[in-house]
């Protein structure tokens, strides 16, 4: 008996060492992924030369006047008019998807129409095709239209249902949904708007919650399409911004350029903070489940 409590307080006390060796490398894996974004933090606070010339991570005379001149240091326009404009178009994206993306999952997953297998096998399809490829006739498009130079392009489509993967997220989503709850809601007397707006709506909150934040997170940091139909930087987005603090003929403004990458990332880093949870809870729900 003694023997046996012997063997067990060593089994106990035994030191982890496979799980601490992990935890190691999963702390170094950490600070190698953290370790630019550590690095352009700390030069928000050096001046340009400091930055091209020390190696030290550390600023040596820290001064926030990168953020200052950052500001406000671009003629006529200051870089709170490309947080509005980042906002603006991201913030109607995420509206956009979550309407029309839910009604055309809802329409895949519960309706019987004629063609529905086609249209959702092209719909598929729209994923696997590479975004240069309808890019040039999405711009002529919208230039016929006169939508250069305004947010429309980056907006209007999201009202369309243009995303097929946010689509096809919650097409899975509602199919493991029990139909019994479409069946009661019909005998009460209601049609496929109210089942879809009052019974299966309701339940997609996780799957609507992941499209939201990864519709904003997505938007918010484009660049390409930003770059097609923006030209007037009072228009601009963020990353735009961003990009007119590198000049290739000149020398470019490295110090402002981080202090506003610092800032630009706040909204990001303040919403996966808070949405984290809903992430991980619409992920593990069953949403991207085959």
């Amino acid at each position: 008996m003694a023997r046996v409590m012997t063997e067990t307080r060593q089994t106990v006390w035994r030191p982890p060492v496979m799980s601490l060796l992990r935890h190691l490398l999963l702390m170094v894996i950490l600070i190698a992924l953290l370790y630019p974004l550590i690095w352009m933090i700390a030069g928000a606070f050096k001046d340009t030369p400091e930055i091209l010339t020390q190696t030290n991570l550390i600023p040596e005379s820290p001064d926030i006047e990168n953020f200052v001149s950052g500001w406000s240091g671009l003629p006529n326009v200051t870089f709170g008019t490309f947080l509005l404009n980042s906002g603006i178009v991201a913030g109607l994206a995420v509206v956009g998807n979550l309407i029309s993306c839910s009604m055309a999952a809802y329409a895949f997953a519960r309706l019987e129409f004629k063609g529905r297998a086609i249209l959702f096998a092209v719909m598929l399809a729209t994923i696997m095709l590479p975004y240069h490829v309808k890019a040039v006739p999405e711009y002529i498009m919208f230039l016929n239209v006169g939508w250069v130079n305004t947010l429309l392009p980056l907006i209007v489509p999201k009202f369309v249902a243009v995303d097929a993967f946010f689509i096809y997220l919650m097409i899975q989503f509602i199919r493991g949904l029990p139909r019994d709850l479409d069946d009661a809601a019909r005998v009460d007397g209601a049609g496929n708007f109210h089942i879809f707006r009052f019974v299966v709506l309701p339940l997609m909150r996780p799957a609507l919650i992941t499209t939201a934040i990864f519709t904003f997170i997505w938007t918010y940091e484009d660049f390409f399409n930003q770059l097609i139909y923006l030209t007037s930087p009072t228009k601009y987005t963020v990353p735009l911004g961003l990009n007119l603090f590198l000049d290739s003929s000149a020398a470019s403004a490295w110090g402002p350029l981080f202090a506003m990458g610092v800032v630009s990332i706040l909204p990001v880093v303040i919403i996966f903070v808070i949405a984290q949870r809903y992430i991980v809870e619409g992920l593990g729900s069953g949403s991207l489940k085959g």
